[in-house]
């Protein structure tokens, strides 16, 4: 009975990672709409709260995922609490960068960021991991980046908060993956680094009786509070997802989320969307279409 019921569980693993996956890409391309909720507070004073409640959410949670001898191993390391301070520092920046972009009307360039992520991330690897670049990825990075630079002429602006938020990302992503540190406690680590400057935040502005917490209404101090599990509910959606799915098929689910931000600003917050902006988003997503299409091929040769 037992061996038969063991295939079962293996054949149902690809769907519970389809469902978790989809559910953190999903809730991370509908976010705009919590943080637009929030428009009336100033960007860093709402990345203070997220940082704080989210500190205080994930350490229960370390304990119940039975991760806190490697949460203490993590802050006795000091080499490691540097590369966590500077990964830290870099999420907390694209936070910041992307909680005022939604809420200055500029959710559309939010989504091109998180769009040209994956090809910025693919540069990345090489220039710093000495990663050699197959020729469809190639192809990919130099049509991404001639849809910048096209934008960049026609609409008269450079698209510097698509650009920072996914540079920013990138490097975030390249340091967590040369730390050996599991998501959850690296996560609660960095949020641990950055909470006491953001909570010494949070008591000045108290003490100047500016603060938002605790004043204003208590739907606002339950949004506030609620920034913590917006933050790490579909981080842990993400983690269980990637352990039962194929590199290649995360690698298209991760889209969700840019497409969702670019319906919500289309369609639902109506930001202007010019003709220039409609052949950059051409453009890029071919770049996409190539390097998912060279991704999946080389993974399944590989494997």
């Amino acid at each position: 009975m037992t061996s038969r019921s063991k295939p079962e569980i293996q054949r149902s693993d690809p769907v519970l990672g389809v469902i978790y996956a989809g559910a953190a890409f999903l809730i991370w391309g509908l976010a705009a709409m919590y943080w637009k909720e929030l428009k009336s507070i100033p960007s860093l004073e709402i990345i203070a709260h997220r940082v704080a409640w989210s500190f205080f959410f994930l350490l229960p949670l370390i304990m119940l995922q039975h991760q806190w001898a490697e949460f203490v191993a993590v802050l006795q390391n000091l080499k490691m609490l540097l590369i966590l301070l500077a990964s830290a520092v870099l999420v907390a920046a694209n936070w910041l960068l992307y909680v005022w972009a939604v809420n200055n009307d500029h959710l559309l360039q939010a989504s091109l960021g998180y769009y040209i992520n994956p090809l910025v991330n693919v540069m990345l690897g090489m220039v710093f991991l000495r990663e050699r670049l197959r020729p469809p990825q190639i192809l990919a990075v130099l049509l991404a980046t001639t849809g910048v630079v096209y934008l960049t002429i026609q609409y008269g602006a450079f698209p510097w908060i698509a650009i920072c938020l996914a540079t920013s990302f990138g490097l975030y992503g390249l340091i967590r993956k040369v730390a050996p540190v599991s998501p959850l406690v690296g996560l609660a680590v960095e949020t641990l680094l950055i909470s006491l400057p953001a909570i010494g935040y949070l008591v000045y502005l108290d003490s100047q009786g500016t603060g938002s917490v605790f004043r204003v209404s208590l739907n606002l101090d339950l949004l506030l509070m609620g920034c913590a599990p917006v933050t790490a509910v579909p981080l842990l959606f993400f983690t269980a997802g990637a352990k039962r799915l194929y590199l290649s098929t995360l690698g298209l689910m991760q889209y969700i989320g840019p497409s969702g931000m670019f319906l919500l600003a289309v369609f639902y917050y109506g930001e202007p969307f010019s003709t220039a902006q409609v052949w950059t988003f051409v453009m890029i997503w071919a770049a996409l279409v190539i390097y998912s299409t060279d991704s999946v091929i080389y993974y399944r040769r590989e494997k």
